[in-house]
């Protein structure tokens, strides 16, 4: 008798990827979003990263956040907040650890900030891959100006 092999669906790339930032979003200390990030170069995970405060601070699950206390709507004042984007911290991981971010495509749960867009575009990202917006329409235009690939792929 033949045994009956069991396959699962195999995911792609991207699906793969995003499910890691998905994973990564899970460490996220914010009380407003969870955001993964995973830098990737020929399929090959170069660093990851989540939103939150700095290493060795205090994070906003334990002291509040500051944001709420002064009633800022999201994607407004960025530097009103203890914690750190997560493509932030993708990019000081690298660099911590002397790995180059040229030509790597980021993959993240939310779409970029402006603030975060522009540190994209000069750290050499050559492609993001989405699976949510933000309300960002000028990280959009920058984005798109500096000739970065976005794609959104719905992941669930």
């Amino acid at each position: 008798m033949k045994k009956k092999k069991l396959f699962l669906k195999r995911p792609g790339w991207h699906e793969y990827f995003l499910e890691v930032a998905d994973l990564v979003s899970r460490r996220a200390t914010c009380l407003r979003r969870r955001v993964g990030a995973v830098l990737v170069k020929d399929k090959k995970i170069l660093a990851t990263g989540y939103n939150g405060a700095p290493s060795g601070l205090k994070h906003c699950i334990d002291v509040g956040c500051v944001r709420e206390k002064l009633k800022i709507p999201s994607g407004q004042r960025h530097e009103l907040c203890r914690g750190l984007h997560a493509e932030q911290n993708v990019i000081l991981q690298a660099a911590l650890y002397g790995v180059s971010t040229k030509d790597s495509t980021l993959y993240i749960t939310n779409q970029p900030c402006v603030i975060c867009a522009k540190m994209l575009i000069n750290a050499g990202i050559k492609e993001i891959v989405i699976s949510d917006g933000y309300p960002d329409e000028m990280a959009l235009a920058f984005l798109k100006e500096a000739k970065i690939k976005i794609k959104k792929i719905i992941n669930r």
